[in-house]
């Protein structure tokens, strides 16, 4: 396995969801360590300082994406370096991955068989508080169109629901037929993830 020092299971290539992105190299079973995200182990007000300042800069600049991604209840990993490959996994509403700790090691895991080719992601795992900061393009038949976690999918639904009922009632008030964009969202430009969730230990 790529854990012995055999060819990794990945590879870094374009990607239709955003910008690279990595890919199996070869088929990949299911349950298996991919990779470890890696990165500088920083406490939890430098993790917060660290990614304010890079959310700043991106509403600037459109990029400066932030990696970091909480591991305990004191640190959290800085994985805004070349060397952690895992930092270009991206985000999917239908994921065939999953982040892991492990004795306070992020690891990637296969969730199901992945075919050679194929593109990994994982479900970042995002809160709810700046949902409209976060779009989503990952294409799956069941994105709820931004990076949030599962578990409130439900009430994103509902949220989005009420914007656009609220606009189009604004929009028969005025006779206006605007765009069906909801202007209270903030579209992102790339991937732009202000925290990483903390995955269930392994």
């Amino acid at each position: 396995m790529a854990d012995k020092k055999e060819e990794p299971w990945y590879i870094v290539r374009r990607s239709d969801i955003h910008s690279r992105g990595v890919f199996a190299r070869r088929d990949i079973p299911d349950d298996t360590r991919i990779i470890e995200y890696t990165g500088e182990r920083v406490t939890k007000a430098e993790s917060q300082r660290r990614a304010n300042a890079r959310i700043e800069r991106a509403k600037k600049t459109g990029c400066a994406a932030v990696y970091i991604f909480d591991i305990n209840k004191k640190f959290d990993i800085d994985g805004s370096v070349s060397s952690n490959v895992a930092r270009l996994i991206n985000h999917s509403c239908d994921p065939n991955c999953e982040a892991y700790i492990i004795r306070g090691r992020v690891w990637i895991y296969s969730l199901r068989k992945i075919a050679a080719g194929e593109e990994l992601t994982y479900n970042y795992g995002f809160d709810l508080e700046h949902w409209a900061e976060h779009s989503c393009l990952c294409g799956s038949d069941n994105c709820v169109g931004f990076i949030v976690d599962k578990k409130h999918w439900r009430k994103l639904r509902g949220i989005i629901a009420k914007l656009k009922a609220s606009r189009e009632a604004a929009q028969l008030a005025q006779g206006n037929n605007a765009s069906e964009e909801h202007p209270e969202v903030i579209h992102a430009h790339g991937k732009q993830p202000a925290r990483k969730r903390k995955a269930a230990s392994r």
